[in-house]
């Protein structure tokens, strides 16, 4: 484990290795699951804003459930998620090629919107447990992305170094850079 500022951040994060491979799990992390993605607070209100932007992306089953449901739901412990379709995949999704891929990103990528995507997907497969003056940060490991693992391993990409922008987006490159030379000291690893 390693402590930085206000964050925990396993050992799995720097020595575990991961790449996305879309080829092959076809994003099943969109569609598959529990509960749908975590979301922050304040992303709510972003989305909820971005909406009129949205919209022309999403399909009619995915626009029925948010103006239905609205932007959020709450997973079983409470905390905000985006909603889901029929219990399954999330109401953000769209398929391309096969591939499920976020409306909200797409409506970024197309300039339409400022804001990328929530930040829990942007990190995946990290996921972050806030308490109340730090912030933990674990790997999730799943079978459905055993090949994104594969890919890392060939890489040679660790799940930190994989995640460098989304990771600099939520805390900041000073923060990065820290982690960085703390885990190449601590972990004699990057």
């Amino acid at each position: 484990m390693l402590i930085v500022k206000n964050t925990i951040l396993s050992d799995d994060i720097f020595r575990k290795h991961f790449v996305c491979d879309l080829t092959q799990c076809k994003g099943r992390c969109c569609i598959e699951g529990d509960a749908g993605a975590p979301l922050e607070e304040e992303e709510v209100g972003i989305i909820e804003d971005c909406m009129d932007e949205i919209k022309s992306f999403l399909s009619p089953e995915s626009l029925q459930c948010i103006e239905h449901n609205g932007v959020f739901d709450y997973d079983e412990q409470g905390q905000l998620v985006t909603p889901l379709i029929n219990n399954q995949e999330c109401a953000f999704v769209y398929f391309e090629d096969g591939i499920a891929k976020c409306v909200i990103e797409k409506a970024y990528l197309h300039n339409k919107i400022n804001f990328q995507k929530p930040i829990s997907c942007h990190l995946y497969p990290i996921r972050i447990t806030s308490q109340l003056n730090y912030d933990t940060l674990n790997y999730h490991k799943w079978p459905v992305c055993s090949s994104a693992c594969k890919q890392g391993e060939t890489l040679k990409l660790s799940i930190f170094e994989f995640l460098k922008t989304p990771l600099i987006r939520k805390y900041g490159k000073k923060w990065y850079e820290e982690v960085k030379k703390e885990a190449n000291i601590t972990l004699n690893h990057i």
